[in-house]
């Protein structure tokens, strides 16, 4: 049952790399709400009628698609047949929910997510996983390039430590930052954003 009320139709949330690869027990220590803050995240955009888009890693194993400095000898993350490729089980997908596999840090350069984007108009982007300083950032800039309005969800994401308060605190002035439970109350000033660069 979707939130009429509150009109999501322009949002979308991308949940990023959510894979054994990218989540370690160091990872749960120094994140221990994570899986559990993923769970509420997901709930909380299925009740509300916020789609929900699964961005994905995924490699073959002859390097076809690996970017080049894997090639030159770096362990690639999340290779077919691997254990590493596969989900952290509170990222499992509903039925009808997007998959996209992607070969790259930023989910822009797959070649279905943005005509999707558009196609849908939508116009604010939601964006949380694994990892943070890295495919979560990287996405998330390139799609405030691309002309979307963002937002990190900053308690669904993980990283090295150090690394994720880093990446929230040196760029965010290129997107908007919330906790899961703010979502909802943050709707009101996003809808604002969108409507005023609509007008």
């Amino acid at each position: 049952m979707t939130n009429i009320e509150k009109r999501w139709d322009k949002f979308a949330l991308l949940l990023i790399d959510v894979q054994n690869d990218f989540w370690s027990e160091e990872s749960e220590q120094a994140f221990p709400h994570f899986k559990e803050n993923v769970a509420t995240l997901l709930q909380l955009c299925r009740q509300e009628g916020i789609e929900v888009i699964h961005m994905r890693a995924r490699f073959h194993t002859d390097k076809s698609d690996w970017m080049p400095i894997y090639r030159l000898g770096r362990r690639m993350p999340c290779v077919d047949g691997t254990t590493g490729v596969d989900l952290l089980e509170v990222a499992r997908e509903k039925p009808g929910e997007l998959i996209i596999e992607k070969q790259s840090f930023d989910c822009f350069l797959s070649n279905e997510l943005e005509p999707h984007l558009q196609r849908f108009n939508r116009r604010f982007l939601l964006t949380a996983g694994l990892v943070t300083s890295i495919c979560v950032l990287t996405t998330t800039l390139s799609a405030m390039q691309r002309g979307y309005l963002t937002g990190v969800v900053d308690d669904c994401c993980a990283d090295e430590p150090d690394a994720h308060k880093h990446a929230l605190e040196r760029y965010n002035f290129m997107f908007e930052r919330t906790g899961v439970a703010d979502v909802v109350k943050n709707h009101r000033r996003w809808q604002g954003m969108i409507e005023q660069l609509e007008a």
